[in-house]
């Protein structure tokens, strides 16, 4: 498959884009944190920045361009301290979302040898040792939802999990298996083969279905974290221990593709109500369907026609996302944020309206890292794909 000259044109105008995103950043100040932007908040650990870390590492790894690396790692080295202490990291809160950012200091610490890296991973990995768990053994997705299990959730711990047993651990996945095992028992519907996106074990938020625990949507980033989640995994274990995830993964990615836009190959915030007003076709989990589909491909976990398929998407993004203000080039359509809860904020009910009613923003991590994880996917193929 070629791509056209305009598609080449929009891929080598992404590169500049990139580069301009790290060349105005900073560790206080990430231009691709709305949300810290908004709040006029200074620089924290967090996981929108650690999606961009990710991204960028994959950039260097396959382009072997050596400002993405330095990048990371400067930002990286501006949280973590010689022995290992993580500046604004708080355990005692227990946010799977915190662990996020520390994946990259895996490859960090393979490509420098330094110490600190591997220290901090440890620290990270002791909250998790500690971290709450519901009756059944997943992870409370923070100290502030008990009993809560959040496909987002899956995807800020999981993959760290899976690196650390791998680098540092004895090779023991059983834990990792074991909680996208109740994911898939628990949060996926029937009917429709998509996941709800939460779960309430004690079935006590008010935001969740009384009888099954569940909350009431299928939102697009959400199952998108979980597909990411699952893509990286399969890439992360032994072929052999990843038989379960890779059967899961593959169930997801052959049902959600029924639900994607005929002309874009995008997917709707919330994913199964195309036809309900005010939904739209959304930036952040598209790229993530996206990239999960390049990426399984490639993996040999699914099919040729998935390759397509995530290129199809990844193009109509470009096609129609991706914008020029002067110079400059942005990417429209992101949902700033979602979530359930807590009690005191009964807004966040999991309803279609609720979804819908969540801004709109240009150019935030969520949406920026997996585009530019697509990108990577791409130039995977470059050689077939001439891109």
């Amino acid at each position: 498959m070629e791509a056209s000259v305009a598609e080449n044109a929009s891929y080598a105008a992404l590169d500049r884009y990139i580069r301009r995103l790290i060349r105005e950043s900073t560790p206080e100040r990430s231009v691709w944190n709305v949300e810290q932007l908004r709040q006029g908040a200074s620089g924290s650990w967090n996981y929108v920045d650690g999606c961009m870390m990710t991204a960028l590492l994959s950039l260097w790894d396959i382009t072997g361009d050596r400002q993405y690396f330095d990048f990371v790692e400067r930002f990286i080295d501006a949280y973590v301290a010689e022995d290992g202490a993580i500046r604004t990291y708080h355990p005692e809160t227990y946010k799977l979302d915190d662990v996020n950012e520390g994946r990259v200091l895996m490859p960090l610490y393979q490509a420098t040898g330094k110490e600190k890296y591997r220290l901090a991973a440890a620290a990270l990995r002791a909250m998790l040792d500690s971290q709450p768990r519901t009756f059944e053994g997943s992870w409370w997705h923070k100290q502030v939802y008990p009993d809560q299990v959040w496909l987002d959730g899956i995807y800020m711990a999981q993959p760290f999990a899976a690196l650390y047993e791998k680098q540092f651990g004895q090779g023991d996945y059983s834990d990792v298996l074991k909680q996208v095992a109740i994911v898939a028992q628990r949060m996926r519907d029937p009917v429709t083969g998509l996941y709800y996106h939460g779960y309430d074990a004690s079935r006590r938020a008010f935001w969740c279905d009384p009888d099954t625990g569940l909350s009431k949507s299928f939102w697009l980033r959400a199952i998108g974290w979980f597909s990411v989640a699952l893509a990286d995994l399969c890439d992360i274990l032994p072929q052999e221990v990843s038989l379960p995830i890779r059967q899961v993964f593959a169930a997801l990615m052959r049902d959600i593709r029924a639900f994607a836009d005929p002309e874009t190959g995008m997917y709707y915030q919330v994913v199964d109500q195309p036809d309900t007003p005010g939904n739209y076709l959304e930036t952040s989990g598209s790229s993530m369907i996206a990239y999960a589909m390049l990426k399984g491909e490639r993996l040999g976990v699914l099919e040729a026609d998935f390759a397509d398929q995530g290129r199809k998407t990844f193009d109509g993004i470009v096609r129609t996302c991706l914008s020029f203000t002067g110079e400059e080039l942005n990417l429209n359509n992101i949902c700033l944020v979602a979530g359930l809860g807590p009690e005191n904020n009964r807004r966040r009910d999991g309803t279609v309206a609720y979804y819908l009613s969540e801004p709109v923003v240009q150019n935030d991590a969520k949406g920026v890292a997996p585009l530019l994880m697509c990108y990577t996917e791409m130039k995977r193929r470059s050689t077939s794909w001439r891109i």
